[in-house]
């Protein structure tokens, strides 16, 4: 029998109100609509499907304020997470936002009617004393606390909900149960005892023993319950995590396991998130949890310090054990055993026994470079999907951005790299010169700071989607502003290789052998806002390679960069 949810009763806002689907529909038609964040949207859905029983809406203040202080809403049950509808100024004075305004939510994604909401209070939260309660800590190097003090709204929002139609999924839709779908599961394979594994990550040999041993050592069966959700910034993305578990569930004993994606925004939180987690799988009718080292853990804070220790999650949760009604499965670091092929317990491997591991650096670090990886640690079929996501750099795009005055010579270089990248062979080469793009996809922009960002920005999103796409790409705009260019490079990066090029010629040499005359123009005040006359150019600190063409000819400068994308794997052996 699965676990009884959490306040006693599933809250399935869909089955409750779906006999009035089509009021509710109808009145879609005369009422204002707010469109969700990401976050939202993932909360949303898990109040609606029961997920985060026993909620029914997003907390009033006075749920609100308890959670925060206490871990508990305002009756006294225990929840451990703030879930907010933040709203801003303009939303409430555009909107008419005010106690008993019912609302629509609609999906960012199509726009679909999702729910009504009835406005309980709109009120203004302490962010600095929620960021201290929730997350121990006011340092925005936690991406929990920097989301909410750099994207939340300025006020939250009470609200009941009304349930019209659950958000559209088009991927991996067979493994997408809500609670009440994963319960009757359940009962239909006679599974009475779960034990749910909460992850992020991908799962390797190691992953799959310690659940196996999990569920034997309890006579249960493993759900593999990943959240697909938000997660840390920077994390693999789901599609490759999915393709991962589905690769990994045949490697289970027959009938043991199954998988069910989570749509939950996590918010890295730690202990507070761990006791979280605990409710929302019970839920799910999961009677068993494991709770991992540094559970839900963001990292280190701006000092460099864990912000959680090790098992502070294990001993939050440990400490509501009576009231989550769900059992802890501590996690167990295993380790392989080579001589006997097996992965044990850490604590049970016999003094002087050769082990063998490999760790999530060294992982990233063959898949970069194309290393072996054994089988020992992962399954190929693991290996495949991760080195489809993760090609090794030899065949990963990259950006040569050149930036530098007018006439400094960056598009000269970029020209005659793009010869040199074209002998090189294995990868289409895309040349971004300043003026081509100008007069294409910026024609109508000028040359204010707002204007030149913008210019800039486009740059970075053509590149970043040719370097997904294995491009090597050359771009060469002035790019005087070091934000707009930090911006680029935080985007492009994503899918690749990013190189920053300072054109380092100086001023005098670009004027000097100006032969349409340009800077002259700029100097008599013909052309207005130009990089070096009357408006900046900030010289980059952070330069991949600094270059001049009054020193070197362009084939130095060349072979300089090939050099440096030869070092770092780009191009050379395949």
């Amino acid at each position: 029998m699965a676990n009884v949810p959490h306040g006693g009763i599933l809250k399935d806002l869909h089955a409750r109100d779906a006999s009035k689907q089509d009021q509710l529909l109808a009145e879609v038609e005369n009422l204002p609509s707010i469109v969700l964040s990401d976050r939202q949207l993932c909360d949303l859905e898990l109040i609606m499907n029961g997920g985060f029983s026993p909620l029914e809406g997003f907390m009033n203040q006075k749920d609100y304020q308890r959670v925060v202080k206490d871990l508990r809403l305002s009756n006294g049950l225990l929840f451990s997470m703030p879930v907010t509808l933040d709203v801003s100024q303009e939303d409430i004075d555009k909107l008419g936002l005010k106690p008993n305004k019912r609302v629509v939510l609609r999906d960012s994604r199509d726009d679909s009617p999702l729910a009504i909401i009835t406005i309980q209070d709109i009120y203004t939260p302490d962010k600095i004393e929620e960021a201290i309660k929730v997350f121990g800590d006011n340092d925005i190097a936690h991406p929990g606390v920097r989301y909410l003090h750099e994207q939340t709204k300025e006020f939250y929002m009470g609200a009941t909900i009304e349930a019209i139609q659950a958000p559209n999924h088009y991927d991996y839709v067979a493994h997408r149960y809500t609670p009440a779908e994963l319960r009757a599961h359940f009962k239909k394979l006679h599974w009475t005892r779960v034990v749910a594994f909460q992850t992020r990550n991908p799962m390797h040999r190691a992953h799959r023993e310690l659940t196996v041993r999990a569920a034997r050592n309890r006579q249960a069966n493993v759900l593999i319950h990943p959240v697909v959700g938000l997660t840390k910034p920077g994390d693999i993305d789901h599609y490759t995590r999915v393709r991962v578990y589905q690769a990994l569930m045949p490697k289970y004993p027959n009938g043991m396991a199954a998988l069910s994606l989570l749509p939950l925004a996590m918010r890295m939180g730690g202990p507070r998130e761990a006791v979280w987690h605990a409710i929302i799988r019970k839920n799910f009718g999961n009677t068993h949890f494991i709770i991992g080292r540094d559970h839900a853990g963001p990292g280190k804070n701006s000092k460099g310090v864990d912000f959680y220790g090790p098992y502070d999650a294990q001993k939050l949760v440990a400490e509501y054990k009576d009231e989550l009604k769900i059992e802890v499965v501590p996690f167990q670091m295993v380790t392989y055993i080579p001589d006997s092929d097996e992965y044990m317990p850490v604590d049970e491997v016999p003094e002087g026994t050769t082990t063998l591991n490999i760790s999530g650096t060294e992982l990233r670090r063959r898949l970069r470079t194309g290393g072996h990886i054994p089988e020992w640690f992962s399954y190929p079929e693991v290996v495949k999907v991760l080195r489809e996501t993760h090609p090794p750099r030899s065949k990963q795009g990259f950006t040569l951005f050149l930036t530098g005055y007018y006439n400094s010579g960056k598009n000269s270089i970029g020209k005659a790299l793009q010869v040199v990248l074209n002998q090189q062979g294995g990868r289409s080469v895309s040349l971004l010169l300043g003026e081509t793009i100008r007069h294409g996809i910026s024609s109508e922009l000028g040359f204010s700071k707002k204007d030149r960002d913008q210019n800039i920005a486009r740059i970075a999103f053509v590149s970043a989607e040719l370097t997904k796409a294995g491009a090597a790409v050359i771009a060469a705009p002035i790019a005087p502003f070091a934000e707009a260019r930090a911006n680029a490079k935080s985007h492009i990066e994503t899918y690749g290789g990013f190189y920053l090029i300072h054109v380092n010629t100086p001023l005098e040499h670009c004027i000097k052998t100006d032969r349409k005359g340009i800077y002259k123009k700029a100097q008599s005040g013909e052309i207005k806002n130009f990089t070096g006359v009357d408006d900046p150019y900030e010289a980059p600190a952070d330069a991949s390679i600094t270059v001049d063409v009054s020193k070197q000819s362009i084939s130095e400068i060349c072979h300089q960069i090939v050099l440096l994308l030869e070092k770092d794997g780009y191009i050379g052996e395949r």
